[in-house]
């Protein structure tokens, strides 16, 4: 069979004036043969009759209208699920090599009576029109900080029109965490585009409203900067495309990254976040000339950029705690019964009564979580010994596993009865002369053998005291005089 490469050879050899004998041998066919396609001025391919009857029998014949039936009932049916149908109907009829078969078949009825696919539709991206914000997990990256699991997201802004991008490290899609990472975003990029579009994230959009409206937040922000919103519809991440695509090349080049460093662990968060950093460089610079041009179409930044944070005005429970975002953080027992005033940022809390900042606190990641600082409620337990047993934040008032086997000792010692109250009195004393030199002191008395006891550490850490206290011993040298007196010798 002539192939349509082979009469190209023929055309460019009769192109180059060759006679036909040697252009048809040159091009591997016969001389009857060249002169048929010289003729015809056509390939194979293009005067041959399509192939439109079957080489053996149709194994689905007779069933084919059934399935048919079942397909246009249920589009999202199966090839699989209904051939395991037919041998379940048809027993012995349909072997598992005819499954191919049956899939082309409802592969080839799907294109020309299935129902009509979702079109997507390329668009024109303009200089300083959008810019487009997501967040991505970055589990499967495996980066660990000091040998643990870093459970952490990455914030991602992209301008589509020249692909400039940038980021930071967050815990939550949450209004803090997006309002952080886009104000980083717009200053650093030294401007602010026409538009700002994220998916339906509930830290930017209203659930209930079937119109997607804003969050009062979001809005207030997107004023601030002069950006008018735009979320994409549910469940059409391709809407976000371009920061969807950036999300998977950035985690890419950063998988690269790390390979080539050969580990994936890190000091802390602020030495991980050193080494993303110059990786986004590397990623923005062939975008210099894009982005040029981008930033002469970008409005001015405002003034000044907004406290990236929620302010909540709680009050403090009996308990001595406030709730904030489902959480639970203890306050000092003063503040029982006042109203605060919540400064809820990406990674901390702040505490403000009146116009005083009274606590920061690292803000706690999921939900029903508790932050409980026995400094904050320790000296009211000791008067209610009888409640620490079964305090609902109990684990929280043992600050190191040598508090926890402290307490242990004192439940197996001689007065288990008294050990709530011993065990609220070394807490009392760590509150007051320091964790630290507690628990050095319970490390120490663990380790010998007379049974520990409240009196026993109380000791222990009056006779450090005084050692710790003890004025040093100072001893000076006499000055020795004798090369001064040289040196006025030499001088006169």
């Amino acid at each position: 069979m002539v192939t349509d490469n082979q009469v190209r050879r023929l055309m460019q050899q009769l192109g180059n004036q060759k006679p036909l004998v040697v252009a048809a041998a040159q091009a591997g066919m016969d001389e009857k043969t060249a002169r048929k396609y010289q003729q015809l001025g056509q390939l194979p391919s293009q005067v041959r009759s399509p192939h439109t009857w079957r080489t053996r029998p149709d194994p689905f014949a007779l069933v084919w209208d059934e399935v048919v039936t079942q397909l246009a009932a249920q589009p999202g049916l199966q090839a699989k699920t209904l051939f395991v149908d037919l041998q379940r109907r048809y027993p012995d009829q349909f072997n598992e090599g005819q499954l191919r078969t049956l899939q082309r078949r409802i592969k080839a009825w799907r294109a020309e009576y299935g129902p009509h696919k979702e079109v997507f539709f390329p668009q024109v991206h303009l200089p300083g029109q959008w810019g487009q914000s997501d967040f991505t997990h970055m589990e499967d990256l495996g980066i660990t900080l000091a040998g643990q699991p870093f459970a952490h997201l990455f914030y991602h802004f992209v301008l589509p029109y020249s692909n400039w991008e940038t980021g930071r490290i967050c815990f939550s899609e949450s209004f803090e965490s997006l309002s952080a990472g886009l104000q980083q975003a717009l200053w650093t990029l030294g401007g602010v585009p026409q538009g700002h579009q994220t998916d339906r994230l509930s830290a930017a959009v209203q659930r209930p409203h079937p119109r997607g409206i804003f969050t009062p937040h979001y809005e207030a922000l997107l004023r601030h900067y002069g950006l008018e919103g735009r979320a994409i519809q549910a469940a059409s991440p391709h809407e976000n495309g371009d920061v969807e695509q950036r999300n998977y090349r950035f985690k890419q080049a950063l998988d690269q990254a790390l390979m080539l460093r050969g580990h994936r662990d890190f000091a802390d968060q602020a030495a991980y976040g050193r080494f993303i950093q110059p990786l986004i460089d590397r990623l923005n610079g062939p975008r210099h000339e894009r982005l040029a041009e981008e930033k002469t179409h970008l409005q001015p930044l405002p003034a000044q950029p907004l406290d990236a944070c929620k302010r909540l005005l709680v009050n403090v429970g009996p308990s001595s705690t406030i709730r904030v975002s489902g959480q639970v953080y203890s306050v000092d027992s003063r503040l029982i019964g006042e109203k605060l005033d919540v400064r809820l940022y990406a990674e901390r809390v702040e505490v403000w009564h009146g116009q005083r900042r009274v606590e920061t606190l690292p803000r706690l990641r999921g939900r029903g979580q508790a932050l409980i600082q026995y400094r904050h409620i320790i000296d009211w337990l000791v008067r209610k010994p009888g409640a620490f047993e079964q305090y609902r934040y109990r684990a929280a008032l043992f600050p190191t596993s040598r508090f926890r086997m402290a307490y242990d000792a004192l439940k197996q010692g001689a007065q288990p009865a008294q050990a709530s109250k011993s065990y609220l009195h070394i807490l009392h004393q760590a509150a007051q002369q320091g964790e630290t030199r507690v628990d050095q002191a319970l490390q120490h008395l663990l380790a010998q053998e007379p049974p520990l006891t409240l009196e026993r550490i109380e000791t222990y850490l009056s006779q450090a005291a005084l050692v710790a206290f003890a004025p040093p011993v100072v001893h000076i040298d006499p000055v020795n005089l004798h090369a001064y007196d040289t040196l006025l010798e030499a001088t006169r």
